[in-house]
């Protein structure tokens, strides 16, 4: 049986939008990934990487509004600090569809 989360726990992650506004390869990482900034508007931009290579470009990226968990603690991803967790939709093959406002809203909104 799964175990049901309290309303509480759940407004424990601070899960907002932002602006993809810098995208490169990431090459040191050890799975194909992109190294990404993300501007969350008042709460600033955040580094993050991704490992989204098998569906976007770097092209596709830029300007695409994603949801994010951003109150993680800092982790160390080869030779980059990712400071916030992208998310998406991870199919059978492992590709992953971000998870995106159907229409644009501002950035740093909470989702909630």
């Amino acid at each position: 049986m799964e175990k049901k989360l309290q309303w509480e726990e759940f407004m424990k992650v601070d899960i907002r939008v932002g602006t993809i506004t810098n995208v490169e390869l990431f090459k040191e990482a050890r799975n194909p990934a992109y190294k990404m900034i993300i501007d969350f508007g008042e709460l600033g931009q955040r580094k993050t990487s991704a490992q989204i290579t098998d569906l976007y470009t770097p092209a596709s990226l830029i300007g695409k509004q994603v949801v994010a968990v951003v109150n993680f603690p800092p982790k160390q991803i080869a030779n980059i600090m990712s400071e916030c967790l992208v998310l998406g939709a991870v199919g059978e093959g492992r590709e992953v569809t971000l998870l995106t406002p159907d229409i644009r809203v501002g950035n740093g909104l909470r989702i909630g």
